[in-house]
């Protein structure tokens, strides 16, 4: 079975060259996949033509308009024939199976709100995404989509976790906690207190409140919260890791002196000790775990579809990685886990 899906070759800081290039990455790596590029036809050609792509099941559809990563969400009712748009509508007649795209994140979920729709029962969509810095896997929503959920938003958001954790990620009988500022029940805000009394109840593997130190213990494989603080969590942690990467190097390279002793000292410690040469491996996997493009983007939960928001920023990697958590969310049939665990829900509680 071909499975078709829409990328929003406009979408993002970098497109239309990060986008073209990712996707036609991802064709390379995914044999059954059929890529609808939608956005301005001549540009996107322009683009194919720097790569040649002989060989690759794509099609392009043009859509003259771009809702810019400024804009404001309401852009996608005033430009009927944006890549938005006109992707979405690719989605919502059966002509594709998925929707990526890198570009304005309110303007994506607005988009995706008026042409797919909720699931039914869903009230409110929610944005996930895997927390890097874990030792264990750890899978983090709302991290934008809504700034103030219900506590019964919050059920919704573990059960939709739990399913894209055991479906497409592949975590088996995962946990769930609510994020707080405190482990004890009564700590943590009215909606907060609410939520965990609720979860208590929904049948779901509620393990209690989640500390923000503890996303990285492995406590909970699911843990949940309102959009603001997920989306404030997520920030923090791509500007440490980005002031990690540069700081270590400068630290060893800063000053004249250091660099001249590192050039000199280095082979011995080779010789010395061969056994450094093991970690640099350890090192480079270490900052790919906390590389976001390794993740590719957040699937937008609860809508009726299957929706990839990625970084603004992303590169061709990132695009890449986004087509394939896109393309698996199909394969392990995501939007029907989503329906089951909805009734399951409504049986427990």
């Amino acid at each position: 079975m071909t499975i078709r899906v829409v990328l929003d070759a406009m979408g993002g800081d970098h497109a239309p060259r990060a986008t073209v290039a990712g996707g036609l990455w991802a064709l390379r790596e995914i044999s059954d996949l059929h890529l609808v590029l939608v956005g301005p036809e001549e540009a996107i050609r322009a683009e194919l033509a720097r790569h040649r792509p002989r060989g690759l099941s794509f099609s392009v559809v043009h859509a003259p308009q771009v809702v810019g990563m400024e804009e404001h969400t309401l852009a996608v009712k005033t430009k009927k024939d944006s890549s938005l748009v006109v992707g979405m509508q690719e989605v919502r007649a059966g002509r594709a199976e998925a929707f990526v795209s890198m570009g304005n994140t309110g303007a994506v979920m607005a988009a995706a709100l008026f042409h797919l729709g909720r699931i039914p029962g869903i009230d409110r969509p929610a944005l996930a995404t895997v927390y890097p810095g874990a030792f264990s896997p750890c899978l983090l929503l709302d991290v934008g989509a809504n700034t103030d959920p219900k506590p019964d938003h919050l059920v919704q958001f573990a059960m939709m976790g739990v399913v894209y954790a055991e479906r497409v990620l592949g975590w088996p009988h995962p946990r769930v906690g609510i994020l707080s500022n405190g482990e004890e029940p009564d700590k943590g805000s009215w909606r907060v207190r609410e939520a965990y009394r609720r979860l208590q109840a929904s049948g779901l593997r509620f393990v209690g409140n989640v500390e923000g130190k503890d996303l990285a213990r492995g406590l909970a494989e699911v843990v949940v919260t309102d959009g603001f603080t997920g989306n404030v969590v997520i920030k923090q942690l791509e500007g440490f890791v980005a002031f990690l990467a540069r700081f270590l190097p400068a630290q060893l390279t800063d000053d004249p002196l250091d660099r001249l002793g590192l050039a000199l000292a280095l082979p011995g410690l080779l010789l010395a000790a061969p056994g450094l040469l093991c970690l640099l491996p350890s090192v480079r996997r270490i900052f790919r775990r906390l590389d976001y493009r390794e993740y590719g983007g957040a699937p937008l939960l609860g809508v009726n579809g299957v929706v990839i928001i990625g970084h603004g920023r992303s590169d061709a990697k990132a695009v890449k990685n986004a087509i394939h958590m896109a393309v698996r969310a199909v394969r392990t049939g995501m939007l029907d886990r989503i329906r089951e665990g909805l009734q399951a829900l409504a049986a427990a509680s």
